[in-house]
């Protein structure tokens, strides 16, 4: 019987992209009957949290590798300020004095957003791919699928406490510390 390979982190990323378009084109069908900014804005705020969710676990578990190239530092600063800037133009949305603005605001956070998912697909991805093995990409991708369902049923990055100076070693689908790097793994074992 064939074993089905592990998903690489970066191909549940682009999962996730696609199903976050696939919302925005939702939310793009029915935008045009809204009738209120309050109405639009409920949207941007499903939106905010969703993306909110997807750029914590991408930074958490994808990012976090680029960290340690010295090259790829101005990527991830790119990277942070795109993702602060989507959460802005989100933000804007509930500021809008009237429906149509709303509306307008809401429509360019989304293309913002998918602009932004294709650069990360064409241009951070194959540096994250470079950056860690096959190993550590099928690990992270693992750990990724976990942590994204333990946001959707509301655990906490399913207990994962990645940060960016963490030396990442696959251990048979886990991620655990190299010695040298006092990255910890936290467990919801206890509630202290």
């Amino acid at each position: 019987m064939f074993k089905r390979p592990r998903m690489k982190i970066t191909e549940a990323i682009a999962v996730e992209h696609a199903t976050l378009l696939r919302v925005f084109d939702q939310i793009e069908r029915v935008l045009p009957g809204l009738r209120s900014s309050a109405e639009v804005g409920t949207l941007a705020t499903i939106l905010e949290g969703l993306l909110r969710t997807h750029a914590q676990l991408e930074v958490d578990l994808a990012f976090v590798a680029l960290h340690h190239a010295l090259h790829h530092k101005r990527r991830l600063a790119t990277l942070h300020q795109d993702h602060r800037e989507m959460d802005e133009r989100l933000r804007r949305v509930h500021q809008a004095a009237t429906c149509g603005r709303a509306r307008q605001l809401l429509q360019a956070a989304m293309r913002t957003s998918r602009e932004h998912f294709r650069h990360e697909e064409r241009n951070l991805f194959p540096a994250v791919a470079r950056a860690l093995g096959l190993g550590v990409l099928a690990a992270l991708g693992e750990a990724f699928k976990t942590a994204s369902k333990a946001k959707r049923m509301g655990a906490h990055s399913a207990g994962l406490g990645l940060q960016p100076d963490a030396g990442l070693v696959p251990q048979t689908g886990t991620i655990r510390a190299t010695p040298a790097t006092g990255f910890r793994r936290r467990t919801n074992r206890s509630a202290g």
